[in-house]
Formats: C-alpha cells, sequence, structure tokens
C-alpha cells in the first residue's frame, strides 16, 4: 500500500514540474510593445492578447491540474482565437456643407429706408357731390383755401368737392383768375424765385409720373399758379405749395375733363 501512494505522489510531482514549465514558458512570452497615439489620429484599442492552445497540453491528465494549467475549458472544448478589435463605424451625420446663400436670398431688400413713412390720405378729401348753395354758375371753380376744397359749380344746387393741397403759410393767395391753357402731362420749369429758394431743384423737368405737376395742368391767367396734379397725394389737405393748387391725379383728370379754358376760378 505504501508503495503505491509513493508511486502516485510521484507521478503527481511530474505532472506538476511539467506545469509549472509550461507556467513559466507562458510568463516569459514577450511583452507587446507599446502603442503610439497621436493627436491626430482617433484612439485605438489595443487587440486582444492571442492564447495558443497546443497539441502536448492534452497530456496534463485533466482534472484540477488541467484546470489550473491547461488553456482549454473544463468541457474539452479548445480555447478559439478572438478576433482583434475593430472600429466601429461612425454613426455622426456627414452632411455636406450648404454653398452661402445669394445676397438677395440673406438679405432682405429695403425700399427707401431713410424716408419717413407717408400719413395716410384721409377719406374726407375724396371726390364727392355735395351740396352748394353759392350764388355762383355752373362750371365755375371755387377755391377753398382754408378748408382745403375745391368746388366745381354743377348747379341745380349741386358742386362736384375735391380735396386739395393749398400755399404754406406767405404763399397764400386769394383773387379771381380764368383758365388760359389746359396741358396734359406737363413739363416743368421751376421760376427764377422759386430756383433762388431752392438751388437744389433741377432747371427743367419733362413731363411724366415723377414731374411734381403731375397728370394734368391748368394755368390760371398770366399767373404762375396752376391747378395741377400731384405724385405725393399725402400732401392733399395741407399747406404745401409755393401757391399753386394741387390735387390728385386722378382727381385733377377727372377735373380737367369737365372744365374749358375761359373757365372762371374763385380763390377765396
Amino acid at each position: 500500500m505504501s508503495n503505491k501512494m509513493y508511486l502516485a505522489l510521484l507521478a503527481g510531482a511530474s505532472l506538476l514540474d511539467a506545469g509549472l514549465h509550461q507556467a513559466v514558458a507562458l510568463d516569459a512570452a514577450a511583452v507587446p510593445e507599446p502603442i503610439v497615439i497621436y493627436a491626430n489620429q482617433p484612439p485605438q484599442r489595443p487587440a486582444a492578447p492571442v492564447r495558443m492552445a497546443s497539441a502536448d497540453q492534452s497530456n496534463l491528465g485533466g482534472g484540477f491540474i488541467q484546470f489550473l494549467f491547461g488553456d482549454a475549458p473544463p468541457q474539452g472544448d479548445r480555447y478559439r482565437q478572438q478576433p482583434g478589435y475593430q472600429q466601429q463605424p461612425s454613426y455622426q451625420s456627414q452632411r455636406p456643407l450648404l454653398p452661402p446663400g445669394e445676397p438677395q436670398q440673406t438679405m432682405r431688400q429695403q425700399e427707401n429706408p431713410g424716408e419717413p413713412a407717408h400719413p395716410a390720405f384721409d377719406p374726407k378729401f375724396e371726390k364727392q357731390l355735395v351740396d352748394y348753395h353759392g350764388k355762383e354758375s355752373a362750371g365755375t371753380i371755387v377755391v377753398d383755401t382754408p378748408n382745403k376744397f375745391l368746388f366745381l359749380v354743377q348747379g341745380n344746387g349741386k358742386a362736384m368737392r375735391y380735396g386739395i393741397g393749398v400755399g404754406r403759410p406767405g404763399f397764400t393767395w386769394s383773387g379771381v383768375k380764368q383758365i388760359s391753357a389746359k396741358k396734359e402731362w406737363p413739363d416743368w420749369t421751376p421760376p427764377p424765385e422759386m430756383l433762388v429758394r431752392r438751388p437744389d431743384l433741377p432747371r427743367h423737368m419733362e413731363g411724366g409720373p415723377q414731374n411734381p405737376l403731375g397728370a394734368r395742368a391748368m394755368y390760371l391767367g398770366s399767373s404762375l399758379y396752376r391747378i395741377h396734379g400731384s405724385n405725393e397725394p399725402w400732401t392733399i389737405g395741407t399747406n404745401v405749395s409755393s401757391g399753386c393748387i394741387r390735387m390728385r391725379n386722378e382727381d385733377v383728370i377727372d377735373l380737367y375733363s369737365r372744365v374749358n379754358v375761359g373757365a372762371r376760378v374763385i380763390v377765396i
């Protein structure tokens, strides 16, 4: 009995010595070189260590010694090399850069940004047929300077009333005139007196939508005064001119069609 035990202990010591030599061989494996990571490169994980299973390890006898020094699991399966770390694809959106917008798309256009907003046209100065109780005959024009109205007498107690703009303080006048001429889209030549006050004005301007005399003009006798249209309708109902009587373009066109040269004009 003692001889069998001696042989068993001797065999166990031999197997233990062989396992220790194998462990020393595994511990003496070369240490992998350090990995250098540069600033412009994404960090990479080191590859997983590879454990190789050899055929001569199957003689460790299995059991506890095989578990301690062998590479195979107790079930007897060989240790398979795992694939190295693979960099995962980036899920960050890779949208292309948009081209810069055109100036007309990025900036909203402004029309005369430095020009103040004009007041709305007062509806009381709209053209309308009204009662008239004066003594003037039909066809006579009566200019009510203080109230900013022009009346074209119709007869039978009626008159067509229009809103007007009149002279500024110091430029108002009163009297009786006659229409001496009528012109459509008249030219404008500022008088010398006006050029003295406004040297920035043009010396002459052809007729058209931008002309301050507007669409029609009716000249009053031999004076420089006119009943004319205006491209500034917001000035109707104000003291604005240098003595002329201004109307909206649509109103002066209507009045122009109703009166003739020689018509009497009374300014009060």
